[in-house]
């Protein structure tokens, strides 16, 4: 087999994915569909159980086990040469997209190849926007601008790894929640000289979350980040995370306190900000560098 496409499913319906690759591969593609469902709500696992007729496997985990270890297990029941992993909530916008990247595996032989991602161009409500923003201004870069920065610009909705890569190289399963396991993953990557080429194969992000979803997540991510500073005995693997050599600047110099004090007596303020959708990007950096600083606190 010369493709798995393993998809980690997580409270979203993928009939419209895994139909749309389905009908790519059916066109003669030598490629194998592998979803696992990492303990969903009950409702999208019975939205998507139909769905088993039309890949090689469907496993349904009983217990969620994060974004990391679930890339990982897809090893144990992948059949192919090369992984291409695609988040639950993307769509395919070529009709050539697999055609794409099984293409690039045959003349290239790559380790790793990023394809990117795309957003819609119509600026959505202010209720979206703080997400929205996020995705045009730091994630949709066009090829030409990743290739500068291959490693700090790559990002695990839509990548293909080579199998003995991924087995020399695994995901870190001691990131457990949402944030920076992309950033770590191509740091050991970097380490390993295992090299990372992009593409332009865009995949398209269906679904736009909420400001108060995004936020959320933003302070899950500085959460995740703060454990793995206090892992990081040598700060090894975050001195390329900018939020992280923020902090450590800061502690280094004594004014971590003061940007501590600070940030509780606006914190509010700036959550309400970021709330309505219409504040800035540094506004984001700011309030997640002060989440980091109070978990940083705690551990």
């Amino acid at each position: 087999m010369k493709l798995s496409i393993c998809v980690p499913v997580y409270n979203f319906d993928v009939n419209e994915l895994v139909n749309e690759l389905r009908y790519q591969i059916d066109k003669g593609l030598e490629a194998e569909i592998l979803l696992i469902d990492d303990a969903s709500e009950k409702s999208f696992i019975e939205s998507n159980r139909d769905l088993r007729s039309k890949v090689g496997q469907f496993i349904f985990l009983d217990k969620n086990i994060g974004r990391s270890k679930i890339r990982n297990l897809f090893l144990k029941y992948s059949n192919s040469d090369y992984l291409l992993f695609l988040d639950c909530d993307g769509k395919v916008i070529s009709k050539n997209f697999l055609k794409n990247y099984i293409e690039y595996i045959d003349s290239k032989n790559p380790d790793v190849i990023f394809g990117g991602r795309k957003v819609s161009d119509v600026k959505p409500d202010s209720e979206y926007g703080l997400r929205w923003k996020f995705a045009t201004e730091r994630e949709n870069l066009p090829v030409e601008k990743r290739v500068e920065s291959p490693y700090l610009d790559f990002q695990t909705n839509n990548f293909v790894v080579k199998r003995s890569v991924l087995e020399k190289v695994p995901f870190n399963e001691g990131i457990t929640q949402y944030g920076y396991e992309d950033l770590v993953f191509s740091k050991d990557l970097h380490d390993q000289d295992i090299k990372i080429d992009h593409i332009d194969n865009p995949i398209f992000n269906n679904d736009v979350e909420t400001n108060a979803v995004f936020l959320a997540k933003a302070e899950q991510s500085a959460r995740s980040l703060a454990q793995l500073i206090k892992n990081d005995k040598n700060f090894d693997r975050v001195s390329q995370i900018k939020l992280a050599k923020a902090y450590l600047f800061m502690h280094k110099t004594g004014t971590i306190y003061i940007y501590r004090l600070l940030y509780r007596i606006v914190k509010s303020r700036l959550e309400k900000k970021l709330l309505t959708g219409s504040a800035s990007l540094r506004a984001l950096d700011l309030y997640k560098l002060g989440q980091l600083t109070l978990y940083m606190n705690r551990l």
